[in-house]
């Protein structure tokens, strides 16, 4: 089973809220909470497939311990 590291909620404009759970081997799963009768969206994600904007945001909205690891999960500066 995949040790999960932390999830961070973020707002995001196409999302009422958006949660993203960082896995010890790498992965990262997003959540979406869709606005009105929308189906909610679970998917996986690679590094690559985030915007440097949503890194930004992951990484300010991370507990500070855990933003080295985050950090390099995300291949961020």
């Amino acid at each position: 089973m995949e040790k999960e590291i932390c999830t961070i909620r973020i707002a995001s404009n196409n999302c009422r809220r958006d949660s993203y759970t960082f896995y010890e081997n790498g992965r990262i799963k997003r959540f979406c909470v869709q606005e009105n009768l929308s189906p909610n969206i679970t998917e996986w994600l690679d590094r690559s497939e985030l915007s440097e904007q949503s890194k930004d945001r992951l990484i300010k909205h991370c507990p500070e311990e855990l933003k080295e690891k985050i950090m390099l999960i995300l291949d961020y500066p």
